[in-house]
């Protein structure tokens, strides 16, 4: 018995010594809240596909008569168009709960993902998807305020961090309220255009999304991060994802200019631009 006392205490004391924070080692504002400004990314593959999902390719050969993609494009991106395989960023694992006519518009959406992808026009990410995107973020926090900024195509968020009403229009990034529950950040998100998706793979949402998020600090250099799922119109039950952002220590770290509506204007107006419309 006193063997196993022995061996409990020092598991206990091993997780106690390996935790990567103790509340007291965080970076606080001068009102006791943890400090989260700096430069942020996430590592993982939730940008391809909140689902767990093997490897594949990202421009699947399509049959019938919308905008076949040429077996050459496939074989001309080679590796660069793969999707890497992922166990999935959904709590409890599992796949989205949408409905079956949603899941069949998301598998349709994904296989002309080239066609539709929003990602590939340069429109704002939409929230969370924001947050997993393969390029940093800044969160710039005072004791009154937090503000991201986000690498991808100049998206901003403003968090009201005192309510000013439900929103007025719906936008890409949505509307973001702000509460603390002791060292967490929640952020209460509506108001979020429909156009954008969860993700590469069609995970698409309708205009009745609402997302509740979680910031918690789990070391100075380490945030859990979830975000809870509602949209009655296009799934059977809310669901979580969760994922730790990793905070960027080199010493030159910032946001670097991205304008991706450059490299897609030929993409979106180059039609136009051919065959102007007659005077």
């Amino acid at each position: 018995m006193k063997g196993t006392v022995g061996v409990i205490a020092l598991l206990l004391g091993l997780l106690v010594a390996t935790h990567p924070a103790v509340a007291q080692d965080l970076p606080r504002l001068s009102d006791g809240r943890p400090d989260m400004s700096g430069i942020w990314q996430v590592l993982n593959e939730a940008n391809y596909d909140l689902e767990p999902h093997i490897a594949r390719h990202s421009l699947q050969l399509r049959e019938g008569p919308v905008n076949p993609i040429p077996a050459i494009s496939t074989l001309r991106m080679g590796a660069v168009g793969a999707v890497p395989g992922s166990l999935g960023v959904i709590v409890g694992g599992g796949k989205i709960p949408y409905t079956p006519e949603a899941r069949a518009l998301k598998e349709e959406n994904m296989a002309n993902w080239v066609d539709r992808s929003p990602e590939v026009k340069c429109y704002m990410p939409g929230v969370p998807r924001a947050t997993y995107m393969p390029m940093p973020f800044q969160i710039i926090q005072s004791e009154k305020d937090v503000f991201i900024a986000y690498q991808f195509a100049g998206a901003v968020r403003d968090i009201f961090m005192d309510n000013p009403g439900p929103s007025q229009v719906d936008s890409w990034m949505g509307y973001s309220v702000g509460t603390w529950e002791g060292d967490t950040l929640v952020v209460d998100v509506t108001g979020l255009l429909e156009g954008s998706w969860l993700d590469r793979a069609g995970s698409h949402h309708s205009n009745q999304l609402h997302v509740v998020e979680r910031y918690t600090m789990i070391s100075p250099n380490h945030i859990q991060y979830e975000a809870t799922i509602e949209d009655p119109e296009v799934l059977t039950a809310p669901f979580t994802i969760s994922m730790p952002i990793y905070r960027r220590i080199e010493e030159n770290a910032r946001l670097m200019d991205f304008r991706c509506v450059e490299f897609v204007e030929e993409l979106l107006f180059g039609e136009w631009r051919r065959t102007p419309l007659p005077r």
